[in-house]
């Protein structure tokens, strides 16, 4: 997991909504970048560092309505926090329904954006979290050997050794021993606990 310190990257062509955002978020101790345009902004981002996205509605170019389903598109789940200075309900709800934390409208009061703020970040840590747990598990299964991940998935369907022994025409001390590398090979505390992790490997 990423030790990259959590940064709220502010996209917006008005230069002065820039700025106080960053004076805000400053002032608050939370890092900042800004952009006065999504291809700036692309250009620069990196998916791996930690964040989230205040985005203008409305931008010469590419908008913050198309900048989402770019990012979308490549499977880039950073939390985007909408700014608009037009009152667009049916954007608004189009934008939270594809995923969007808030949609917020200009002039942008401070402790309203610093708390979603707050709230994106928050959900972006936990999204990293879960994904890393899940990167780490998916490492594990796939040093299993393609007998054990035989055993494996008759053992997550319910099946005892002596029924996995007769299933697979083996004897139940080879199944036995299978399902001891399974465990360990998982770090699997317990039965219940390796199908947790099976569980969050399948998970999308």
């Amino acid at each position: 997991m990423t030790t990259a310190k959590p940064t709220v990257f502010v996209v917006d062509d008005d230069h002065a909504v820039r700025d106080s955002l960053q004076v805000l978020f400053k002032t608050a101790g939370i890092e900042s970048k800004a952009y006065g345009s999504a291809d700036a902004f692309l250009s620069a981002y990196d998916p791996k560092q930690p964040g989230c996205l205040v985005l203008d509605v409305r931008m010469p170019g590419m908008d913050g309505v198309e900048l989402q389903q770019h990012l979308i598109s490549k499977r880039i789940a950073i939390p985007i926090i909408f700014v608009s200075g037009h009152g667009d309900i049916r954007m608004a709800v189009e934008a939270v329904q594809s995923g969007a934390v808030d949609f917020i409208e200009k002039p942008l009061r401070q402790q309203v954006v610093l708390e979603q703020v707050r709230t994106a970040l928050a959900q972006d840590a936990e999204s990293r979290r879960r994904q890393s747990e899940k990167d780490t598990i998916e490492k594990r299964l796939s040093t299993l050997s393609v007998r054990e991940q035989e055993v494996l998935s008759l053992i997550i369907t319910g099946n005892h050794n002596k029924s996995i022994a007769a299933q697979l025409g083996i004897s139940h001390k080879t199944i036995e021993s299978h399902r001891t590398n399974i465990m360990r090979k998982t770090e699997a505390q317990n039965t219940v606990h390796l199908l947790r992790m099976v569980s969050t490997a399948s998970a999308n």
